[in-house]
C-alpha cells in the first residue's frame, strides 16, 4: 500500500534538514499504516454485527437469550493473538508484501473480534468514546514525537503494569468485583495512554537507526501495529466510562 524512498535508509549521511523531511514521511507512513488498520476493522466490525448471517457464524443466543461465541467465535477472539506473534517472531523472514497482508488479515479479524461491542453498546455513545480516544491518541503521541525527554524509563513500568492488568483481569473473571473491574478501567486508561507517547518515541527513534528500504517498511508496519494497539485499547478501557449498554 505504501513504501519508503531510499533516502529513508541514509540517515546517517543525511544533512539536518533531510533526516528531519525523512522522518516526517516514514511517520506520515506510520500512520497512514495505523489509520487504513483502523478503518479496516471498523468495516469488518460493522459488517459483522448488521450482517445476520455473518453474525450467526460467530455468535449464538445461549439459555438466556444472550448472544454467546460459537466455537468460530472463540477463533476469532483469539486469533489476533496469533497473528501478532507470526508478525513480531517471523518479520525478519518474510517479504514486506506478505508481512503487509499478516497486517491486513490482522485488522479484518480484530474487526470481527470487536463486532460484539458494537452489539453491546449504543452505536452513539461508541463514536462518542471513538472521537474521544482519537483525541486523546492525538495529544500524547504528539507529545512522543516531540518531547526530548527519554521516555524508555516510564516504557519500562508501563509494560510491567501491563502484564499486571492482565493478571488483574484474569482474576476478576472469577472475583467478579465491579470495584476491581472500575480499577482495572482506570489503570487501563492511564496505561495505555502512557504507552502511546512512548511507543512514538520509540518508532521515531527506530528511524534513526537507518536501514535499507524493506527493513524500514516493515519496521513501519511494526510501529502502526504497536499504536494500533494503544488506540484499540485505550478505547476498550474508555468505553466502559463512557459507553450506554444496549
Amino acid at each position: 500500500m505504501v513504501d519508503f524512498n531510499p533516502q529513508y535508509s541514509r540517515a546517517g549521511t543525511q544533512s539536518a534538514a533531510q533526516i528531519d523531511e525523512g522522518l516526517r514521511a516514514y511517520m506520515l507512513t506510520v500512520y497512514n499504516y495505523m489509520a487504513s488498520a483502523l478503518a479496516l476493522t471498523g468495516l469488518a466490525a460493522y459488517v459483522t454485527a448488521h450482517t445476520p448471517a455473518i453474525l450467526s457464524l460467530f455468535y449464538a443466543s445461549n439459555s438466556a437469550g444472550m448472544l454467546a461465541p460459537t466455537m468460530l467465535g472463540y477463533i476469532a477472539m483469539f486469533s489476533p493473538f496469533a497473528f501478532i506473534l507470526v508478525i513480531n517472531f517471523g518479520i525478519n523472514k518474510m517479504q514486506l508484501s506478505t508481512t503487509q497482508m499478516i497486517f491486513w488479515g490482522f485488522s479484518v479479524v480484530m474487526g470481527i473480534s470487536l463486532s460484539s461491542v458494537l452489539l453491546m453498546y449504543t452505536g452513539a455513545s461508541v463514536a462518542k468514546t471513538f472521537f474521544v480516544t482519537a483525541a486523546a491518541f492525538g495529544s500524547l503521541s504528539l507529545y512522543g514525537y516531540t518531547t526530548k525527554k527519554n521516555l524508555s524509563g516510564m516504557g519500562s513500568f508501563l509494560i510491567m503494569g501491563l502484564f499486571g492488568i492482565i493478571i488483574a483481569m484474569i482474576v476478576n473473571m472469577f472475583l467478579q468485583s465491579s470495584a476491581m473491574e472500575f480499577v482495572i478501567s482506570v489503570a487501563g486508561v492511564l496505561i495505555f495512554a502512557g504507552l502511546t507517547a512512548y511507543d512514538t518515541q520509540r518508532i521515531k527513534l527506530m528511524y534513526l537507526e537507518g536501514e535499507h528500504s524493506e527493513t524500514a517498511s516493515k519496521k513501519a508496519i511494526m510501529g502502526a501495529l504497536s499504536l494500533y494497539l494503544d488506540f484499540i485499547n485505550m478505547f476498550l478501557f474508555l468505553l466502559r466510562f463512557m459507553g450506554n449498554r444496549n
